[in-house]
């Protein structure tokens, strides 16, 4: 049986600078004999030590424009739908979603054959307030059946989840409206539900939900969204890079500008598949924890939090000194593979 190279043996061994006298020719078969993932990822961890610019890894961007977002838009995009109101006095909140097959740059050169929501990963940040009506006109423009399932409080029949009525599993060109009050107040998601579950998660099927308290939360400087996921290109149900918001090592390569003292609110969604659990690391920093958005009161202060794929939380800090800070997953893999950003603070 023909052993195959992994992205963790590659780390291991330190990169493409560790392939030397010694032990390249080994290596260099079993790069050829992994697959075409193995090669773009040796074009990732460039240069002495497998590493970019400044010693991180995953320097070089992504043609943003073709792929039709940016990451640097999704962090602050809340889309809050068209208002009216109904007969009762009640807010209708009504969006238009269209699930689409899209081919993604994820790292320069690698194309990955997506299933999105609007034609970006993650979806839209759909953004209402508790007691609002909820109308989403959703339509299925892709080749394969899919769904939209809500984490929250909502009737059977809009869950989204086949078996349950025609909303479960629309095909391909047919369309459905998920109708509900949004409740509880809270940060949630939703995705695709339609099985093989993994594989419509994985393809990039899934956005943020954030139902705002009826009195609102406390003020803040800045919010920002950030679904943490993975991508798997060669489709053997093991990631093969991990992001924040679609494009690994985007926050890496595009430092997010905040003030000193400014309050920053995140909020922090984990999506990742074919991995048990996920994490958010703040370096030189502390932040407090709102467990799944839930309550006012935070469970804790701390630096690291971790979370199991559809766990979420609202992290809230600032800053007391100027300069750069990363924060990332605390998996060493997951950072090298694209999980990692950075915060540029200023006076």
């Amino acid at each position: 049986m023909k052993n195959k190279f992994s992205r963790r043996d590659f780390l291991k061994l330190g990169g493409a600078g560790l392939i030397t006298a010694a032990g390249g020719m080994f290596a260099a078969n079993n790069l050829k004999s992994a697959g075409n993932h193995q090669g773009h990822l040796h074009k990732v961890m460039q240069n002495d030590g497998g590493t970019g610019h400044d010693g991180l890894p995953g320097a070089g961007d992504v043609d943003h424009e073709k792929n039709g977002f940016n990451p640097g838009d999704t962090l602050y995009d809340f889309d809050y739908g068209k208002v009216s109101m109904l007969p009762n006095g009640q807010t209708l909140r009504e969006y238009e979603i269209v699930t689409l097959n899209k081919n993604i740059e994820v790292i320069p050169g690698i194309e990955f054959p997506a299933w999105t929501y609007n034609g970006r990963i993650p979806g839209p940040t759909l953004r209402a307030t508790e007691g609002d009506r909820v109308r989403i006109h959703f339509k299925n423009g892709s080749s394969h059946p899919h769904s939209m399932h809500f984490h929250g409080f909502h009737p059977g029949e809009m869950d989204g989840v086949p078996g349950t009525g025609p909303g479960g599993m629309v095909e391909a060109g047919d369309e459905f409206i998920y109708e509900f009050d949004a409740e509880p107040f809270g940060l949630h998601l939703y995705h695709c539900h339609v099985f093989p579950l993994a594989r419509h998660i994985a393809k990039g099927l899934y956005g943020a939900f954030i139902i705002d308290p009826k009195e609102g939360r406390p003020p803040v400087d800045k919010e920002m969204v950030m679904v943490m996921h993975g991508i798997d290109v060669d489709f053997d149900d093991g990631n093969d890079f991990y992001a924040v918001n679609g494009i690994p090592f985007y926050y890496q390569n595009h430092p997010i500008q905040i003030k000193i003292g400014e309050k920053i609110r995140i909020y922090l969604v984990n999506i990742l598949e074919f991995d048990f659990v996920n994490s958010f690391h703040l370096h030189a920093n502390f932040f407090h924890y709102y467990p799944t958005g839930t309550s006012l009161t935070p469970s804790e202060f701390t630096d690291t939090i971790i979370q199991g794929q559809a766990q979420r939380g609202i992290l809230e800090f600032s800053y007391k000194y100027p300069g750069m800070y990363m924060f990332h997953a605390h998996v060493t893999e997951f950072a090298e593979l694209g999980w990692n950003g950075m915060f540029e603070v200023t006076a």
